[in-house]
Formats: structure tokens, sequence, C-alpha cells
């Protein structure tokens, strides 16, 4: 079995209510498979994942209060050509003890939620119901990552979120973290999100970089 990335512990730590000092420093890892690297803020705490060396990486200045996601920043490390995701909410919840009535989709391949999970992901499986689709992966650093897709979100999109959001929950096994990233301009998301038992642990960006091969 191959060796888990060091990011996936600071992840489950958190989940669990253990986080990296608040002390305004940053922790420089290893870059994450696939050709990803990442941003990651925690309170008062960066973590970046890079194949960027750390003294190349310090040089630039990020720190703990929010340097370490400044636009400057995450261009330096994507290289000028790299591409960068948005910024998201990492948000926690954990698997709770019920049947699930959702059903396995194998005809939503071309989905652009499927596409957008498979991009970034692995192992995706994709669930749903006349409500909407749920798929749920191995993510960021191979933490249990879901997300959602609404049907109708402009018709009572709240309610129908939160009611699949819990019973999606039900898909993973009881108290197990599963994580999700949530656009914090995505208001109903994030909202629906908390109301079904999800809290915020930081945010992150996540980089697919693009630099020139050091001669």
């Amino acid at each position: 079995m191959a060796e888990s990335h060091p990011l996936l512990g600071m992840f489950l730590n958190a989940a669990d209510g253990r986080f990296p000092p608040a002390d305004g420093r940053l922790t420089v890892l290893p870059p994450l498979p696939g050709g990803l690297e990442c941003s990651v803020a925690f309170t008062g705490h960066a973590v970046i994942a890079t194949a960027l060396s750390a003294s190349d990486v310090r040089a630039q200045g990020p720190d703990g209060y929010g340097a370490s996601m400044a636009p400057d920043f995450l261009r330096y490390l994507a290289g000028r050509d790299g591409w960068i995701d948005s910024v998201d909410a990492i948000l926690v919840a954990r698997g709770t003890p019920a049947p699930h009535r959702l059903h396995e989709r194998l005809d939503v391949d071309d989905h652009p939620r499927v596409r957008h999970a498979r991009a970034l992901r692995t192992d995706v499986r994709v669930y749903g119901d006349g409500r909407g689709l749920v798929t749920l992966a191995d993510g960021l650093a191979g933490r249990h990552e879901m997300s959602v897709e609404l049907n109708r979100p402009d018709s009572g999109g709240a309610g129908l979120g939160r009611s699949l959001l819990r019973d999606a929950l039900t898909l993973v096994p009881a108290g197990e973290p599963v994580f999700a990233a949530v656009a914090p301009g995505n208001a109903r998301s994030l909202r629906a999100f908390l109301a079904a038992g999800y809290r915020p642990l930081g945010s992150e960006v996540i980089i697919r970089p693009n630099r020139p091969t050091p001669r």
C-alpha cells in the first residue's frame, strides 16, 4: 500500500479538533499525486504542498495570516501558465448510521459535476435520485470527499440540498470523516452543508502547476 501524503494526517487531525498551532507560520510538504499542488490555510497556520523547495517558497513571504492565499503567491506556485482552482472552504462531517436511500448512477459520466470530480479525484462513485447527484471520491491528499449537484437549484434549493446531503452521509461508514470543498461565494450551498452537519476547518486552493524545468 502506498504511503499516505502527510497532508492527509493534518486533515484527519483537524476533523478531530487537533489543528496546527496558530503561530502564523508555514509548513511546506511534498507535492500531491497526479501532478497537483495546493495551498491550505488553517487558523493562523498555512500548509503548502509543492515540488518547489521550502527555501524558495518561504522567500516569497507567505504566512499563516492570509499571505499564503494571496493571488501573487498562488501565481508563483502555479507558474505563468499553471492552473489555479477557486478558493474553497474546507468542511467536514461524519457518516451517519442509517440505511441509505440513494442509488448508484452509472449513466451520468458526461455530467459536468462528474467530469470535474474525475479531473481532480480518484475512485469517483456517483449516487442520486430526483433531487440531484452526489459524488464520493478520494480527493485532496487521499481524503474522502463529497460533492452534490441539485437537479433544480432554483426550486426549493435550500431544503433539497440539506435533505440530499443528510441522506448522502448515510453512504459513508458511521463515524468516518468525509470532507467537502465549497466556494464561500456559493452561499446557498454553504448554508446547506452547514445545516446538514458539516463544520468548517479552513480554506484551500488546488493548483496544477506549469513551471519551467530547472536546467
